[in-house]
């Protein structure tokens, strides 16, 4: 994990492998950035949808119990994300570097469309 000291607190970016490890061990919430439509074509299983487009850090739970961490495609979305919560007083957040596209490339496991059937699908990208 990658931290970055900002003037309103700590941007953390984790690696996809520790998001995996941390989500499959349940310490983290993890919220999906992207748009719904993004997310319907393919998703990692479990996370929650928060499009960037209607975010609104006030609306956001805490952090007590769970570490929230956030994603998008390629890490740039939910960067922003992460830094507006910074702004609305969360002290430390966490975000994936090199979003989906990243953790496609590390070969985790995530839900596809089968575009034969139009059917969610377990997928993991193969090795090249």
């Amino acid at each position: 994990m990658d931290t970055e000291t900002t003037e309103h607190g700590i941007l953390e970016s984790w690696t996809p492998e520790e998001i995996s490890e941390a989500f499959a061990n349940n310490e983290i919430v993890l919220i999906d950035v992207r748009t719904p439509q993004e997310y319907g074509f393919e998703r990692i299983e479990g996370a929650l949808l928060a499009p960037m487009q209607a975010f609104d850090p006030d609306h956001m739970p805490g952090q007590t119990d769970k570490r929230i961490v956030f994603h998008c495609g390629s890490g740039v979305r939910s960067g922003k994300i992460a830094k507006q919560c910074l702004e609305k007083g969360y002290d430390r957040i966490a975000h994936m570097k090199g979003g989906f596209g990243a953790w496609k490339d590390a070969g985790l496991e995530y839900t596809g469309t089968d575009m034969a059937t139009g059917a969610p699908k377990s997928m993991r990208k193969s090795g090249d």
